[in-house]
C-alpha cells in the first residue's frame, strides 16, 4: 500500500454501500473521522445517485451540511442553503430516442418501465412533481413519493435522470443489452444497484463531473481529491480523483479501477482510510 501521501482537501463519498452501512447508518468511527477532518479544514461532499430530498436521513447523522453531488452528477446541491447550484438535464427529444432504443432492445424481455427525476429548486419540493413514473414502472425501493403519468407526459419536460426498470433481468444484464443501443454522445447509461434498474443521464454527466465542478468552485486541485464508491456509477469518479478508493463490498469492475480497496461499508471502510490522516 503506497497511498497515504498528503492529506486530501476534498473527500467525495458515495452514500449507499459506502458511507452508510447495511442498517443505513453512518458508523460512529466514520462520523468522528469526518468531524476531525472538517475541523482540520478538509471538505466533505456526498456523491450519490439519490435526489436531494433523499439525502437528509444521512445528513442528519453528520456534523456538517455539505455540498452534495446528486442524481449521479446531474445536480449540485448545497444542503446548508437548500440551493440547487447546477443541474444538467436530458432533453425530451433525447429521452424519447433513448426510450425507443431501450424498448426495442428489450422487446424479448417484456420491455422496460419508465421513471424520470426532475431537478426542481429545493429538496423540499413535492416529490409527486419531481419523481414521475408510468403505470408499468415497478419501484426498486418502497416509495409512495411519486406521480403517475402517461409516457408522453413523463417525456415532455427535461429530466436530470431517466430510469429504466425490468422485472425480469438484473441491472448488469440490462446494461449489456441496452448500453450498445444508446450512442454515448446521446446519453450516459449506468447502474447503482443489481435489481433490474438502469439510470440514464445527459452525455458526459457522471459523478466525476459533479465532483470536478465542486473542486473547481473550491479551488481544489484534482490531485487533492479522494473519492469512495462501490458501484458502476462510481467508476468515473474513482478514475478522475487523485486517489480513488473502492469498498471491500464493491463490484469487481469497480475494485479493478481503484487505487486502493478498503474494508466494507459494514466495517466502516471509509473511516479506515480517513484515519490515515485525520
Amino acid at each position: 500500500m503506497i497511498l497515504p501521501g498528503p492529506a486530501p482537501k476534498l473527500v467525495a463519498t458515495d452514500v449507499d454501500g459506502t458511507l452508510i452501512n447495511s442498517s443505513e447508518r453512518v458508523p460512529q468511527r466514520l462520523r468522528e473521522a469526518i468531524a476531525r477532518m472538517t475541523a482540520e479544514g478538509a471538505t466533505l461532499a456526498l456523491s450519490t445517485g439519490r435526489p436531494a430530498r433523499w439525502i437528509y436521513s444521512v445528513l442528519d447523522q453528520l456534523s456538517v451540511r455539505p455540498v452534495c453531488v446528486c442524481a449521479n452528477g446531474a445536480v449540485l446541491y448545497d444542503s446548508a442553503t437548500d440551493e440547487i447550484i447546477a443541474a444538467h438535464t436530458l432533453s425530451p427529444e433525447v429521452m424519447t430516442k433513448a426510450v425507443m432504443a431501450a424498448q426495442e432492445a428489450m422487446k424479448d424481455f417484456g420491455g422496460v418501465g419508465l421513471a424520470a427525476e426532475r431537478a426542481g429548486v429545493s429538496a423540499y419540493d413535492r416529490a409527486q412533481d419531481l419523481f414521475l413514473v408510468t403505470e408499468e414502472y415497478s419501484h426498486a425501493w418502497p416509495s409512495v413519493e411519486h406521480g403517475t403519468v402517461s409516457e408522453e407526459m413523463l417525456l415532455s419536460e427535461p429530466a436530470t435522470k431517466l430510469l429504466l426498470r425490468s422485472g425480469v433481468l438484473e441491472s448488469k444484464e440490462m446494461f449489456d443489452i441496452i448500453r450498445p443501443a444508446i450512442p454515448v454522445d446521446q446519453a450516459h447509461v449506468t447502474f447503482s444497484m443489481s435489481g433490474g434498474l438502469l439510470e440514464i443521464a445527459a452525455p458526459g454527466v457522471t459523478k466525476a463531473l459533479g465532483v470536478s465542478l465542486l473542486a473547481e468552485r473550491l479551488g481544489i486541485a484534482q490531485a487533492d481529491v479522494i473519492t469512495f464508491g462501490d458501484m458502476p456509477n462510481d467508476i468515473e469518479m474513482l478514475q478522475w480523483a487523485g486517489r480513488g478508493i473502492a469498498m471491500g463490498n464493491a463490484r469487481p469492475e469497480v475494485q479493478a479501477v481503484a487505487d486502493y480497496v478498503t474494508a466494507t461499508n459494514d466495517e466502516a471502510g471509509v473511516a479506515d482510510v480517513l484515519e490515515w490522516w485525520f
